[in-house]
């Protein structure tokens, strides 16, 4: 039950959630904003494909909503998804299945961190038309086995009326340390490729997601920040506002196919959707300057 308080707002104390995923980079941000927020949380114990720990712990937390930031991306990238197909349909197909379909059970709405990456550019979107995909798209993207079981876990979740489907794209948070994070990735890569692509600010979006919770939003939402960057622009910006010294070096689609195991994925998604329920949402460049270079910005020493 939500308990407004005067003012008509939630009260955060009406709200108690159950996250999965506390050792992955989202799961743990999550766990941090409902502390800073005063939102009561909790993180599962039991494996997304053992149905009767979920069960337990939904029976023992009793959550308000469920958060499924679990899931496997493959380390150190998602080439080792390819050589693991069995784990990966484990967790990222049966065991979000049994999530969705158990929260169902109990009237409960979860909110499933997914990606946005199973698309790709084509003729009816093609690279710099400004055309992204819609959540009512069909995938277009099998290129890599990460990308085809999420896919196949996006179509039958549209069944379950409980499910708010997040595509994230190239996750960037303003922790630069972090390896996961899409900045730190390529800065550290030794080539490049340089294409312009939907990204998600973790800084600015998941506390959309938890208000999104709140609001019982269902369905999928392209849960990116409106626009595209390039890997070059995102380096330029690394350079002028992190380290002058900074240099890379591109190379191409073909080029980087030969030291990869399966193609990558590179699009425009449209973040209409999300912008008209949350107005307030920034362009990619913007909220990159706002909430990653603007506070990492290294200041000169003068003599």
């Amino acid at each position: 039950m939500v308990v407004a308080d005067a003012n008509g707002s939630s009260s955060t104390s009406s709200f108690n959630f159950l996250i999965y995923g506390r050792t992955g980079w989202i799961g743990g941000l999550l766990g941090k904003l409902c502390e800073s927020q005063g939102i009561s949380y909790t993180y599962g114990s039991g494996r997304l494909q053992d149905r009767q720990s979920i069960v337990a712990d939904i029976e023992s937390v009793k959550p308000s909503h469920v958060f499924n930031a679990a899931g496997v991306t493959g380390r150190p990238n998602v080439d080792w998804c390819e050589s693991h197909k069995v784990e990966t349909i484990r967790t990222n197909v049966a065991g979000t299945l049994t999530l969705a379909d158990i929260c169902r059970d109990k009237g409960l709405v979860l909110i499933n961190y997914a990606t946005g990456c199973i698309f790709e550019y084509d003729s009816g979107h093609t690279l710099g038309s400004g055309i992204g995909f819609k959540e009512e798209d069909t995938p277009n993207f099998t290129g890599s086995f990460y990308s085809k079981t999420k896919a196949m876990v996006e179509e039958l979740l549209k069944n379950y009326e409980n499910v708010c489907t997040l595509r994230v794209r190239m996750p960037i948070s303003s922790d630069l340390t972090n390896p996961r994070n899409f900045i730190t990735k390529i800065a550290r890569y030794e080539k490049v490729v340089d294409i312009p692509n939907s990204m998600t600010i973790l800084d600015e979006l998941l506390p959309i997601s938890i208000e999104m919770a709140k609001r019982n939003l269902t369905g999928i939402y392209n849960f990116t920040n409106p626009g595209v960057v390039s890997h070059n622009e995102i380096l330029e910006m690394y350079r002028d506002y992190i380290d002058p010294n900074f240099t890379w070096k591109n190379f191409t689609l073909e080029e980087q196919a030969k030291v990869i195991v399966a193609p990558r994925s590179n699009n425009e998604l449209d973040a209409t959707k999300l912008k008209t329920e949350f107005p307030e949402l920034m362009s990619i460049k913007e909220s990159l300057i706002k909430y990653v270079f603007e506070p990492n910005k290294k200041t000169e020493v003068k003599a």
